[in-house]
């Protein structure tokens, strides 16, 4: 472990209670960190209770691990928990002034008759229309028309629509819902962090380029003197930016900040319903009631590499 890295211990818990019994249950899961360049997973596993009759390992289309599962046993409660080591360390950035013009970005990712274009470029036009939570709008073009001046460079211009949306925008958790449109946020401009994630995704694809939308969790600190709350983080998403010779540059607009050593991805996608962390189809159940609890624990450096406290 070098000493820029930094280990993290997560734990995720998710909790439904049913007022009837469910017959059947079909669950598709996105808990799993994804390896990248910057981030190891040392160890990760998922309890879930009850224990289901069926349950496989796959890769979704963006290359994300998912767990799926059938539950065939009448039950009222499902407890799904996944706890994760990973290890990060510093992204590599560019400088945001000798990134390219962002229109030669989007000339490189716009459709061109005879023209074959890079085979990076090609896997990003995925990431520039609109998808189920993320519009390509004119008025998405105005907001962002005064941070996409002619001829900026792209990461620069894209670091000044993240901090215009984070100093426009309020961050208030009572303001939305996940079913909440981004249009809507837009007017309201007050929202989550999944908004402001959508929005920027928004506002990039409404000026021609590629971006996705990733899924994860950042470490929040407790007050000085003050101990961690288990349980008190929670699921966090976050912007990427296709640019070539760069590859995916991060951006999180609800902090106005590029990710590091403490943003732990999940996976990502075109918006959040690709990346949702558990969905799925029920028999029966009746009412339901959902809890999430997340908690994101530094490792100190000289901890195990691959467990601790004897449990992920």
């Amino acid at each position: 472990m070098t000493a820029e890295a930094r280990r993290y211990r997560v734990e995720h818990r998710t909790a439904y209670r049913y007022s009837a019994p469910v017959v059947v249950s079909y669950q598709q899961l996105h808990l799993s960190p994804r390896a990248t360049p910057h981030q190891r997973v040392l160890r990760h596993a998922i309890a879930i209770d009850p224990e289901p009759a069926e349950r496989y390992e796959a890769e979704d289309a963006f290359g994300n691990a998912t767990v799926q599962l059938a539950i065939e046993s009448s039950h009222d409660a499902l407890d799904v928990t996944a706890r994760s080591l990973v290890e990060l360390t510093p992204r590599p950035r560019p400088d945001p002034a000798a990134t390219p013009p962002w229109e030669a970005v989007r000339e490189a990712l716009a459709f061109r008759a005879g023209r074959r274009p890079a085979p990076d470029a090609l896997a990003a036009t995925m990431f520039l229309y609109e998808s189920r939570h993320v519009r390509v709008k004119r008025d998405l073009r105005a907001f962002s028309a005064d941070c996409f001046a002619p001829g900026r460079p792209v990461l620069a211009a894209a670091e000044a629509l993240m901090a215009r949306i984070h100093d426009e925008f309020e961050f208030d958790p009572k303001a939305t819902t996940v079913s909440t449109s981004v249009m809507s946020f837009f007017a309201q401009r007050r929202g989550v962090c999944q908004d402001f994630a959508h929005f920027m995704v928004s506002c990039l694809r409404s000026v021609g380029l590629a971006a996705r939308y990733v899924s994860g969790y950042l470490l929040t600190r407790p007050p000085p003197g003050k101990p961690r709350l288990v349980g008190a983080d929670a699921s966090h998403a976050w912007v990427a930016l296709f640019v070539p010779g760069s590859g995916w540059l991060e951006l999180d607009p609800t902090n106005a900040v590029a990710p590091g050593v403490e943003h732990i991805t999940l996976g990502w996608g075109r918006d959040f319903a690709d990346v949702t962390p558990l969905r799925g189809v029920i028999h029966g159940g009746g009412g339901q009631s959902l809890k999430v609890e997340v908690t994101v624990e530094p490792v100190p450096p000289s901890g195990p590499p691959t467990e601790v406290g004897g449990t992920v």
